[in-house]
């Protein structure tokens, strides 16, 4: 699961930072996700360490009597950027010394070589799929390292267009598990309309629309 809408009012690339909490919005996000999966047979909780996916987490535990469990290989990508802002015409892309991290797309340069999101994604997974064998686990995550290890579960290339990623706020990537091997993918938005229209998977930004980053 993606966490929900993060209070960021000036549009940091927050990353890895401690301290962004989910917005209000963000919090109905995860109570309607709680509610979506009360009835599934979940007895494993676990989350990213950064305080948006605990937050997201604990309305699925609380409803299935768990503790999360805190696992780092759930959290969100390095990043270079993290901390500073991306506006139009007053954003870090604007500041020469800042080119050197965007010139190799592929790796990516500016940030967590998508091969090491991959490794510590899939172990995250496999520790979850052995903590509930025979049954559901979640796992609160962020956006493009959810993405990274479906595409890579997938068979897509790693690198891809940012705009294309299937992975709105508070959306389900399901893995399902026969044995040890992953048979299939799923996705789904139970929170759907909640989330604001520029913030939905393809969307385009609007003009004056709340910003969001560090997914």
């Amino acid at each position: 699961m993606r966490h929900g809408e993060v209070e960021n009012p000036d549009g940091v690339l927050y990353g890895r930072l401690p301290g962004y909490h989910l917005s209000e919005l963000g919090r109905r996000m995860a109570d309607r996700v709680g509610e979506h999966l009360a009835s599934r047979d979940i007895v494993h909780v676990g989350a990213s360490p950064l305080e948006r996916a605990q937050e997201t987490a604990e309305p699925i535990a609380k409803a299935h009597g768990l503790d999360i469990a805190t696992d780092r290989r759930l959290i969100e990508a390095e990043n270079v950027f993290q901390g500073k802002t991306f506006g139009i015409g007053d954003g870090a892309l604007r500041r020469p010394a800042n080119w050197k991290h965007v010139v190799n797309p592929f790796k990516p340069s500016w940030g967590e070589a998508y091969v090491d999101q991959v490794v510590r994604m899939m172990g995250a997974l496999e520790a979850a799929k052995d903590a509930a064998r025979g049954h559901e686990a979640v796992l609160v995550s962020h956006q493009l390292p959810i993405w990274i290890v479906r595409s890579y579960v997938e068979k897509r290339r790693l690198w891809h267009d940012p705009r294309r990623r299937q992975c709105t706020l508070a959306s389900l990537t399901t893995f399902t598990y026969r044995g040890d091997k992953i048979v299939s993918v799923g996705y789904s938005e139970p929170a759907l309309d909640l989330v604001p229209a520029h913030l939905r998977a393809g969307a385009k930004p609007a003009k004056g629309a709340g910003k969001a980053y560090g997914a």
